[in-house]
């Protein structure tokens, strides 16, 4: 399986940004890490094992990227405007740098956005933010709404980065044309972050599929039989 790791300076972040990147053709699918994950993780957590196949036939070339959590919203340190702000150079980084470079290698205008946890919150932000790039996205486990992370703070740029606030009020005619998946399971800490986004998808008439597992918790296993399953609808 072709493996490569790629890194550069990116203007958007003032600092180095790091991939691995995975396949020789084929749907380019952007995999974010889990919470301050970084760009190996589903490399060490045997993601990439679970969707082998998928690479080595040349059906997808998948984009590993880092994430900057730690800095962002995770960062307790700093004002909640600041976490805001700093999530939103890495958007612009992701939209930026990592799209193109992702477009420009598989020949494909559209890309597909996939993470587990709180990389499945960034696969569905970044695919609802930018509905016209993103043909499918595949969430599984995700959490979709950072109040909780904010210690009661709100502004525009909170709105717009909060899924189950801004979805209410978008009518970009490509969200419809999406393909969306909120992956979940019975014993999953974000069922209800899924259930609710998915009433919101409903409520506007957006086709997604709510896919709930059984016997399953919040854990790399379940997301392991997942993705082959949502990356085989391609």
């Amino acid at each position: 399986m072709q493996e490569e790791y790629k890194k550069w300076y990116s203007h958007n972040l003032s600092g180095n940004f790091e991939l691995l990147i995975y396949g020789h053709s084929g749907y380019p699918i952007i995999l974010f890490p889990t919470s301050m994950g970084r760009y190996y993780q589903n490399k060490d957590f045997k993601m990439i094992d679970s969707i082998q196949w998928f690479i080595e036939e040349g059906k997808i070339k998948v984009y590993c990227v880092d994430s900057i959590d730690e800095k962002s919203w995770y960062n307790k340190a700093a004002h909640p405007a600041q976490r805001a702000g700093s999530h939103i150079c890495y958007d612009r980084a992701i939209l930026e740098e990592v799209v193109p470079l992702a477009k420009h290698e598989t020949g494909h205008t559209k890309i597909v956005t996939a993470g587990c946890s709180f990389g499945g919150y960034h696969a569905a932000n970044f695919a609802f933010r930018h509905p016209w790039l993103v043909s499918h996205m595949f969430s599984m486990s995700g959490a979709f709404d950072m109040r909780s992370q904010l210690d009661g703070f709100y502004n525009d740029d909170v709105y717009f980065n909060n899924p189950v606030d801004y979805l209410v009020n978008d009518s970009n005619p490509d969200l419809w044309n999406m393909k969306i998946v909120l992956g979940t399971s019975d014993r999953d800490i974000c069922r209800a972050d899924n259930e609710r986004l998915s009433g919101i998808l409903k409520a506007k008439g957006i086709d997604h599929w709510l896919d709930i597992r059984h016997n399953a918790d919040h854990d790399w296993p379940i997301w392991r039989t997942m993705l082959p399953d949502y990356l085989s609808q391609l």
